[in-house]
């Protein structure tokens, strides 16, 4: 066991229950409870469905997260818990429900930024991972680029100007009618489809770090409807190969111009659709191709998740950082602010 506080942490930014025990950079528990089939039928994220189904999951899921790790909540030295960015409905429960917790058990609370949970995340798995780095964090609500000079001191270097890459994945998967959630239904359709068939556009080339993706949306749909009119539609392997492309091309292209302009040779990545096969291919390739070294969490800890949110609250909490009991959630939180 690795040395450093014992961090209890609560993620409940969207559709994932979420709850770990991390001590320093081992985790010793990390469970979950999925939403995904509550809303599947309606190709997306309800947040009045999300809310209800955290606060029938959190409490169970906070006790069984301790059970695993062989721990009693006494032990615990801190609670951390997600306060921003995220649905408001979603964060209320895990953010209120940290805090709860902390005041009953006398215990420092910690509100953490989604985004650096997701920051910390090959940190838990990969020792040789520490700034200066660019990290690559791309889920269904954000898609960016950040320069980490140092733990805690971020700069968002580019970002998307409209649907982040998950959010395009799945809005695509439903107008294909492949299901919920986007970005692995894609992925699963892509096996043995060919990536070169269809190309489809890649976005702001004049713009170096900046991300687009609603014009990708409608060339695809755009392109279907014609095929479908002519009879000509190609097989579904092969569109969801050419349009899972499309995306990777672009987040792997913009990354390392990033890690480029900052002089850096450490790449890292976070998010849902790390978790995307093609897309840890392909940067392995280009990290091996330009000489850098590359860090990605492995597909649990790439989505949302307790150890992150656990991780980042060891920071903050070894700094001698404390959130007042009377903070709020942030749903529009920013990296860095």
């Amino acid at each position: 066991m690795s040395d450093g506080p014992l961090i209890l942490g609560i993620e409940t930014s969207c559709d994932e229950t979420a709850v770990a025990v991390v001590r320093g950079r081992t985790v010793l528990s990390n469970v979950l409870s999925s939403q995904i089939d509550a809303h599947a039928r309606f190709g997306g994220v309800v947040p009045e469905v999300a809310a209800r189904a955290h606060v029938e999951a959190i409490r169970s899921l906070t006790h069984r997260a301790l059970a695993r790790a062989g721990v009693h909540q006494i032990d615990v030295e801190a609670i951390a818990a997600t306060r921003g960015p995220g649905l408001a409905g979603a964060l209320l429960v895990g953010f209120s429900y940290g805090k709860a917790l902390a005041w009953g058990l006398d215990l420092p609370f910690l509100g953490i930024d989604h985004m650096e949970g997701h920051l910390f995340a090959p940190r838990l798995e990969h020792e040789g991972f520490a700034p200066p780095a660019v990290v690559l964090l791309v889920s269904g609500g954000h898609s960016q680029i950040v320069r980490m000079d140092d733990w805690g001191h971020y700069e968002v270097m580019g970002s998307t100007i409209d649907d982040a890459a998950g959010e395009a994945f799945d809005k695509l998967a439903r107008f294909l009618g492949l299901g919920f959630p986007g970005g692995p239904a894609i992925d699963r359709e892509s096996e043995g489809g060919d990536p070169g068939a269809i190309r489809f556009p890649r976005a702001l080339p004049d713009r170096p770090f900046d991300f687009s993706f609603s014009g990708l949306k409608t060339s695809v749909t755009t392109f279907v409807r014609d095929r479908h009119r002519e009879g000509t539609l190609p097989p579904i392997g092969d569109l969801a190969a050419s349009i899972q492309e499309a995306i990777v091309d672009v987040l792997v292209a913009k990354t390392f111009n990033a890690a480029e302009a900052a002089g850096v040779t450490t790449v890292a990545g976070g998010g849902g659709v790390v978790a995307n096969r093609r897309l840890r291919a392909r940067l392995a390739e280009e990290a091996e191709r330009r000489g850098m070294s590359l860090y990605l969490p492995s597909p649990v800890l790439s989505t949302d998740n307790g150890a992150m949110i656990a991780a980042a609250g060891a920071f903050r909490f070894e700094r001698g950082e404390r959130t007042p009991l009377e903070a709020e959630i942030d749903a529009s939180l920013r990296l860095g602010s």
